[in-house]
């Protein structure tokens, strides 16, 4: 189940982008500190920015990671129905904005995706939670289009093309 996970972050007052393996990560706490080391070694000054993880999954789901200088993260996950299948997607789960779904007995596979976390982590950078939470269940879309269509907004798109080819 391989996972595309990208760090963008502001170096030297331009956006910048690095690929990420999540593998050794144990919590969300280990995936912030992550996020700070990888920024800090292109620019010891980004740690005190904004940092933003975009991560993919088999084209079924995608989630975002904010860290804001040293605060806690914030949490968005495309559907947390995969928390069951996906180590990493549980993971988002100790950021307390995203809860495990609840088991409902007798009613069969949900069609849609079912979106949790802080969907208003990227309002300031382009993306309103309104359209986060759209863009996540709107039928037939691949989170990596997502991914990319939420990097143009907020302003590292090219930077996503360059990472991901």
């Amino acid at each position: 189940m391989p996972i595309f996970s990208v760090l963008f972050f502001r170096a030297v007052g331009v956006w910048r982008g690095e690929v990420v393996d999540l593998a050794g990560t144990e919590s969300i706490d280990d995936i912030a500190d992550l996020m700070r080391d990888v920024a800090a070694a292109r620019d010891v000054e980004a740690v005190d920015g904004t940092m933003v993880l975009m991560m993919e999954a088999d084209d079924e789901w995608f989630g975002v990671i904010r860290v804001d200088d040293h605060a806690d993260p914030r949490v968005f996950l495309s559907d947390v129905r995969v928390v069951g299948e996906y180590p990493i997607a549980a993971l988002l789960l100790d950021s307390g904005d995203v809860h495990a779904p609840q088991q409902r007995e007798g009613t069969g596979q949900q069609p849609y995706p079912d979106p949790g976390g802080d969907e208003e982590l990227l309002a300031d950078l382009g993306t309103s939670g309104k359209a986060l939470r759209s863009m996540a269940v709107a039928e037939g879309a691949l989170p990596g289009d997502v991914l990319a269509d939420l990097a143009d907004r907020a302003g590292f798109g090219d930077v996503l093309d360059m990472l991901h080819s």
